[in-house]
């Protein structure tokens, strides 16, 4: 398609061809892609089979509240600071955030409580209190370690296309070899962290970062302890919560020019010639693209869901091999006996058995419980009446059988028994939503509810996952089960990533992926 663009010398007018890129999907690795590619000057059209945007960051009607039923932990918000200026905006003006001073309240009963502070002097006096000086100390040195590994793979491969071993060598050179072995990329996360904590409820705490990729901190490598720095690096909420997040990044490539369309199914990746040729909707509509974005688990792609022709451009994640599912409470309730903070944790009395009933394909029955008070700030003091929760247990991702009624009604009473053990009781207003793995399938086909993709299971399964380009020329690949992993800001990140090997591709870009570098953000992290 022709375009006019300003008069040039001597005030003629130039015309420039725009590439036509179709987007599928507006979780935030699409919204991101769509923005970046429309900031660009493409001619961007985004397809979302739902009635809003983003994804796994949504919300659900509980008794007239909306209630945020996917991530709630804010992160990296140096990755939506670039986003944003990108685009001639600014998140701050967009997006309001407020830092959390505590990120996080962790109970294992009702007498043993710890909360780790946004400042690591109160996180290792908190721990000093709670597990005594040498536990202290081992978090001091744990969060020094954390940020070693986190700065060894930021530039090499948070920021840049999908690197193998031998690129990830190569791109750390050898003044990083060494960072990149003290790192402990063979290690699990568990064996790791005994050199830093001898108290096995600090072991359970660390070790839930690997939950935060889905899988289990007893097959995860070392690598995920960078969860920890991300975290200690700053926590944020967001008015409207993370789908308030979605809404602004949608909003804002809509106004670069991005045409958004909700309700709006993707069938088919229409290939000819050996190359992407565009889209066909569920209703028939055939729209042309040179290039099309996929925002969606891959293997829904290797599953053909998307076309017979373009699902050889990913490998199906085997059943063994994805990450954790969930089963999740959205709930209007009345909190009693427990000061929840925004996020509280409350730990099961056994983590390896927790761990092993799910790797069985079983609901474990005694679960870890997550509750994120969604009306809480840092003090905890919330309005009276029934506030926001969502309660969330991890899962096996089998969501082609789904769960009996009375699989769910277990779930939930031993749910509230982890609860009540650490003196929490809820009264819950009815509409209370669950969501169980066949739901999440249902919202996500073709991943068996899997929430992460593949698990992070092994150092191996980091680079089994594909990058942005495939096998089938005009199609590339965005979104949580991609490198760089899953997570909202690595989400983000692999849309950018999606975007600028496009315009690399159609000569619109610089030969490499790697975006522009940054100042140092406020409240995020200096980039070099």
């Amino acid at each position: 398609m022709a375009v006019e663009i300003n008069a040039g010398p001597g005030g003629r007018v130039r015309t420039e061809r725009r590439g036509r890129v179709v987007v599928i999907g507006a979780g935030i690795a699409g919204l991101v892609a769509a923005l970046r590619l429309a900031v660009s000057g493409l001619d961007v059209t985004l397809l979302e089979r739902a009635a809003s945007p983003g994804g796994k960051m949504r919300s659900v009607d509980v008794g007239g509240r909306a209630v945020e039923a996917g991530p709630t932990v804010f992160t990296m918000r140096w990755v939506f600071e670039e986003v944003f200026a990108q685009a001639g905006a600014s998140l701050a003006e967009r997006v309001a955030l407020t830092p959390a001073g505590i990120l996080a309240r962790h109970a294992w009963s009702a007498s043993e409580r710890l909360d780790l502070f946004a400042d690591i002097d109160a996180s290792a006096a908190a721990i000093d209190a709670f597990a005594g000086i040498r536990e202290a100390d081992g978090y001091r040195r744990f969060c020094t370690r954390a940020a070693e590994v986190y700065r060894t793979l930021e530039d090499p491969f948070i920021r840049r296309e999908r690197p193998s071993p031998i690129d990830l060598g190569r791109r750390v050179g050898l003044s990083g070899l060494g960072g990149l072995w003290r790192i402990q990329p063979f290690a699990t996360l568990w064996g790791a962290l005994g050199a830093y904590f001898r108290d096995p409820r600090l072991r359970q705490l660390f070790g839930r970062y690997a939950t935060y990729c889905g899988s289990s901190p007893f097959e995860a490598p070392a690598t995920l302890m960078l969860v920890a720095h991300v975290e200690q690096a700053g926590v944020w909420s967001i008015a409207g919560g993370l789908s308030g997040l979605a809404e602004a990044v949608a909003a804002l490539a809509a106004e670069r020019g991005a045409q958004v369309l909700y309700g709006t199914e993707a069938r088919r990746i229409v290939v000819a010639g050996g190359r992407v040729a565009g889209v066909e909707t569920a209703s028939g509509e055939r729209i042309p693209a040179d290039a099309v974005v996929l925002n969606a688990d891959i293997s829904a792609l290797a599953a053909g869901l998307f076309g017979q022709e373009a699902r050889r451009a990913a490998e199906p994640v085997p059943p063994a091999e994805r990450s954790l599912s969930a089963v999740t409470f959205c709930l209007a309730a009345r909190a009693a006996g427990f000061p929840l903070a925004h996020h509280s944790v409350f730990f099961s009395g056994d983590y390896r058995a927790e761990f092993e009933a799910i790797r069985d394909g079983q609901l474990p029955p005694d679960p870890t419980v997550y509750v994120c008070a969604q009306d809480r700030a840092d003090s905890g003091a919330r309005r009276e009446g029934p506030e926001r929760l969502l309660c969330l247990v991890n899962a096996p991702a089998r969501g082609e059988r789904p769960l009996s009624r009375e699989e769910i009604d277990t779930c939930e009473t031993n749910m509230r028994d982890r609860l009540a053990a650490c003196g929490l009781s809820l009264a819950a207003e009815p509409g209370a939503v669950t969501t169980t793995p066949a739901g999440f399938e249902a919202l996500f086909p073709a991943t068996g509810g899997a929430l992460y993709g593949r698990a992070s299971h092994g150092w191996t399964a980091t680079f089994k996952r594909p990058g942005a380009r495939t096998r089938l020329p005009g199609l590339y690949l965005a979104g949580g089960s991609v490198h760089p992993g899953p997570g909202v800001p690595m989400a983000a990140q692999s849309g950018r990533i999606a975007a600028d090997c496009l315009l690399a591709d159609l000569g619109r870009g610089p030969a490499s992926t790697r975006p522009s570098a940054a100042a140092a953000m406020p409240g995020g992290t200096s980039m070099r």
